[in-house]
């Protein structure tokens, strides 16, 4: 994995990239920016653009490259509307790209921060259908599906129930299924304490209905608190899915010296999911806080033991995965209370301080749990069963 450090002082943005190039396949990027400089939400908006143009230019990049950016934003309700007239939230027809906007507070004191991922490499071909961004490469379909939700039902179960039943009809209409072809979701709460439990319900009885038990698998995954610009959504999704995928591509990444079966505890999701491709393999963790083997708490009370054995938990997963930490592509780090901003974003910056990374305000689904964090990663394991990526 290479890492490149951005400091645009002429617009007051600074950030990093990821890279992870191969002989054979395509050449992937994640890059985060981050505005360092006081101004309303449209200067930030303009600053990070103009950072966003140049990073490209550094690292190579054409903009046609993009396949997702998301922004985690301050006040989306306020932000957005000012914001459409930008291609990083409303892209063009000629280049599309999906776009994920979810309200959780960029630390420190920031409007937003751009986490951006783009593939580069000859045969791509990829479009808009209007519900999802498709990019085609090597047989396979890689489909990017953001912000479901049904503002329009009352409970968070009843929304729940609503978003995965739209996820199914995309996933018909591409010629998908739940259980072959999704490998991950992110799921937003907008009140993570009062609502977690309907998403928690809904998700289950609809897994249940399309044959994800824990007998067969769940879906890699990180449901947190975060908004809409809906004040009336109360959860919210995006999702990754790939069609033509084979299933001895997939495996399903468990550390159970250091993390329990989530179903344990009634939920349903997977700690991590291997993808393996011809030229490399891609590693999915799921948010991971601090949790033992046996489903409980770990350092109550304490935000820098939590982080620390949040950290232990995902070393666990990745080297069952034949990864490590070297080879992590992003990191996102959701906290409960932003005032343990600087002793969260010190360990970090210390241990990963290369590695793309946003810092954001978002409550875990267990009051007790104070930090959680979220990766990938990429190794170049290759396996010639499979088409590259």
């Amino acid at each position: 994995m290479q890492y490149t450090t951005f400091a645009f002082d002429d617009v007051a943005v600074e950030g990093t990239a990821s890279s992870f190039i191969s002989e054979h396949g395509a050449a992937e990027y994640h890059i985060m920016l981050h505005p360092i400089q006081y101004g309303s939400s449209s200067d930030q908006m303009s600053a990070v653009e103009r950072a966003y143009s140049m990073a490209l230019k550094q690292l190579g990049l054409l903009p046609e490259t993009a396949v997702w950016r998301r922004i985690f934003a301050s006040d989306l309700i306020n932000q957005k509307a000012a914001w459409m007239g930008s291609e990083l939230v409303a892209p063009t027809v000629d280049n599309p790209c999906a776009v994920s906007l979810v309200e959780q507070q960029p630390l420190p004191d920031k409007k937003l921060v751009l986490w951006a991922y783009h593939v580069a490499g000859e045969g791509s071909q990829k479009w808009s259908d209007g519900e999802s961004l498709v990019v085609q490469r090597n047989g396979l379909q890689h489909v990017l599906s953001t912000g479901l939700s049904a503002p329009e039902l009352s409970t968070a179960y009843e929304q729940s129930r609503d978003v995965f039943s739209q996820l199914g009809a995309i996933l018909n209409a591409n010629s998908m299924t739940l259980l072959d072809n999704v490998l991950r979701t992110w799921i937003f709460v907008q009140n993570v304490d009062a609502d977690y439990h309907g998403l928690v319900v809904g998700r289950r009885e609809y897994f249940t209905e399309h044959g994800l038990t824990p007998e067969t698998h769940f879906v890699a995954s990180t449901g947190i608190e975060g908004a809409h610009d809906d004040p009336r959504t109360k959860v919210m999704m995006d999702v990754y899915s790939v069609r033509g995928i084979d299933p001895e591509q997939i495996s399903f990444i468990e550390a159970l010296d250091h993390l329990n079966p989530t179903h344990e505890y009634g939920v349903t999701f997977e700690r991590a999911t291997a993808v393996q491709y011809g030229d490399r393999r891609h590693v999915i963790v799921s948010g991971t806080a601090s949790i033992d083997k046996h489903g409980q708490i770990v350092h109550v009370g304490d935000v820098a033991r939590q982080l620390d054995r949040a950290m232990e938990n995902i070393d666990a997963l990745l080297q069952n995965a034949a990864a490590s930490m070297d080879d992590i592509t992003y990191l996102v780090v959701y906290l409960r209370d932003q005032s343990d901003y600087a002793i969260t974003c010190e360990t970090m910056r210390r241990r990963y301080g290369d590695v793309p990374m946003a810092v954001v305000v978002g409550p875990v689904c267990r009051p007790g749990w104070l930090v959680e964090v979220e990766c990938a990663a990429v190794t170049s394991q290759s396996d010639t069963r499979f088409p590259p990526f």
